[in-house]
């Protein structure tokens, strides 16, 4: 019979072997994460969830575990594409602990960690990925370009994927190996308590700044005074006095909808629709 440490050797080597298989296939279901744009709810959701499938089959016993993880990650998810991967990474060692804490590890801190990194790593990746490498690339791949050669395009493909390729690759191991040590370390001191509190709230900004940035409404009605050539633009007022109050309240009924009533997000979009057809329809906007 084979000694007690020849066992926990073999065991490990398994383990190791698995590791590699499961990291393989999360690096390639990785692409589909920043092309599974499903909608403005989910948006990048799909692909996080067909990406995080070998952890989640891997770690989890039960279908009503898995279930669990994966409506967890039915939630809003965007980061910049080839730096996403540490995310993932760290969200894969979350869960393997939340799999194996026996109902110790709260498992809304991965939603609420998973939050709180996209906007930094978003804000890093974007800077170096579109505004330096791509820059430098296609600088390079113009000027060979300008010299009648067809290498061009090639030296501007090569010069930005190569790096891009490798960085996406590595993120995903520094995720996992970081997410473990990260959680083992933040549970011990007391402070993942405080993440997911300064992680709610800065969801709840994001969400108030989407709401800003990508909810109009611009109304063309406008009301005739006696006396005066040029009538009232309620726009004007809008503008004036109560500035994205319409988006403002667009937003709490939909929220109120799909939280309170239980209303399916593709009606509440739907609904949407027709109204703002309907409005068109009248004039008014």
């Amino acid at each position: 019979m084979k000694s007690i440490v020849e066992q926990e050797i073999q065991k490990s080597e398994q383990e190791k072997l698995e590791d590699k298989k499961m990291f393989r296939s999360m690096f390639w279901r990785s692409w589909t994460i920043n092309m599974s744009r499903t909608g403005a709810y989910q948006y990048h959701a799909a692909g996080l969830m067909y990406t995080l499938l070998p952890v989640i089959n891997r770690y989890y016993k039960t279908d009503k575990e898995k279930a669990d993880a994966l409506v967890r990650h039915t939630t809003w998810y965007n980061a910049t594409m080839h730096l996403n991967n540490l995310i993932t990474g760290i969200v894969a060692a979350m869960e393997k602990t939340n799999a194996e804490s026996d109902g110790t590890f709260d498992p809304s801190s991965i939603t609420a960690v998973k939050t709180s990194l996209m906007g930094p790593i978003s804000g890093i990746g974007d800077s170096f990925f579109w505004g330096i490498l791509r820059v430098i690339a296609a600088g390079i791949g113009i000027s060979i370009a300008a010299t009648g050669s067809p290498l061009g395009a090639l030296v501007f493909l090569l010069l930005y994927n190569i790096p891009a390729f490798i960085i996406h690759y590595y993120m995903l191991h520094v995720g996992y190996s970081l997410g473990t040590n990260f959680i083992k370390k933040v549970y011990e001191s007391g402070a993942m308590k405080i993440i997911t509190k300064a992680s709610s709230t800065l969801g709840l900004m994001m969400v108030g700044s989407m709401t800003a940035s990508h909810v109009k409404f611009k109304t063309i009605l406008k009301v005739a005074v006696k006396g005066t050539k040029d009538p009232i633009m309620i726009q004007k007022y809008l503008d004036q006095l109560f500035i994205g109050l319409v988006p403002l309240l667009v937003t709490l009924l939909a929220f109120w909808l799909i939280r309170n009533k239980r209303v399916n997000v593709n009606w509440v979009m739907l609904g949407i629709i027709v109204v703002c057809v309907l409005l068109g329809f009248l004039g008014v906007v």
